[in-house]
């Protein structure tokens, strides 16, 4: 008799242990709603949330080495969907600028293990893109005593995972890496578009100290995110379709190495009824506000008594 309650006793505590972990199975699985949940990138990828010096921390690629920097030769310019036009390399690879260098002057702060993630183009024999304006191409000489390629001042770069022309994998890294316009701007299309309906693009998180509300979560263009109190994230669900996506865009899924001081418990994948996917913190879905106009915005706060900023830790802010 105590055999069978004691079997039964553990049958229930297994259960209990799979229904209260199951927002949390990061590497794949389903929610407790049915939608299946996952890390939106393989586990082994190494985490990017210090860069700029070799003493940044690249998880398994700690220690390895930066490859000799290689000419970029015919630049060209790429239309994309999500970012408009884009400089590329003679081979079609995106070319990214990193926030933490300078233009004027010119100063690249990434060396060591961040240049194995982050190639340098080096200058060498390279022509500008036709069409655009030649005299915004330069170089910069590293500590290294190589010469780097810069376009409007800004040091250029390739980025190691994007493995086939076209890719656009480093964009928003860390929330300080951006694929590069041919004016050497930040790429970016319709970036003061007011009809805001897609998904921010899956660039990052990272962490903004708001004068008002303290620190708060933004995604990789710097704009603030945010929680719905309508929504409840055990079970997984959403409150916000139809029209009121057009007012707060889901943060799309994103890999935890785009994330910088966010934490990453229960960050998992929402597929929402409505068929699109949306990143969760702690299981919670987040969002961008269309009424954000530029970094820095926190316009969305407390909307409705409903919709507020979000800690590091995934909590509400300001809320009572």
């Amino acid at each position: 008799m105590n055999t069978w309650r004691n079997a039964s006793l553990a049958v229930t505590a297994a259960a209990l242990l799979t229904l209260t972990t199951a927002c949390g199975q990061e590497q794949g699985g389903t929610s407790p709603n049915g939608q299946a949940v996952g890390n939106a990138a393989p586990a082994q990828q190494p985490a990017e949330s210090g860069y700029g010096s070799a003493g940044g921390g690249y998880g398994s690629e700690a220690g390895k080495e930066a490859a000799e920097p290689k000419e970029a030769g015919q630049l060209a310019v790429q239309e994309t969907k999500k970012l408009g036009k884009v400089l590329t390399d003679s081979e079609g690879f995106t070319l990214y600028r990193f926030d933490k260098d300078t233009a004027n002057p010119p100063k690249s702060n990434c060396e060591g293990e961040c240049a194995a993630i982050w190639p340098v183009v080096a200058s060498g024999d390279t022509t500008a893109a036709a069409g655009t304006d030649e005299e915004l191409l330069g170089e910069v000489s590293r500590p290294d005593g190589t010469s780097q390629l810069t376009v409007d001042g800004w040091p250029m770069y390739r980025y190691a995972k994007d493995t086939a022309p076209g890719q656009i994998n480093g964009q928003g890294v860390g929330g300080t890496w951006f694929a590069a316009a041919p004016d050497g701007k930040k790429a970016a299309k319709n970036a003061d578009s007011e009809g805001v309906a897609e998904p921010a693009d899956p660039a990052g998180l990272s962490v903004r100290k708001d004068p008002e509300l303290g620190d708060i979560v933004v995604d990789g263009r710097g704009m603030t995110v945010y929680r719905f109190t309508k929504d409840s994230a055990w079970p997984m669900k959403t409150a916000c379709t139809g029209e009121c996506l057009k007012k707060w865009p889901v943060v799309a899924p994103m890999a935890k190495n785009a994330v910088d001081g966010v934490t990453t418990k229960g960050f998992v994948t929402f597929d929402r009824p409505d068929g699109i996917k949306q990143q969760t913190i702690d299981c919670w879905p987040i969002y961008t506000f269309a009424g954000d106009k530029k970094p820095g915005d926190t316009n969305g706060q407390g909307v409705g008594g409903t919709w507020y900023a979000v800690s590091p830790d995934s909590k509400l802010v300001g809320a009572k």
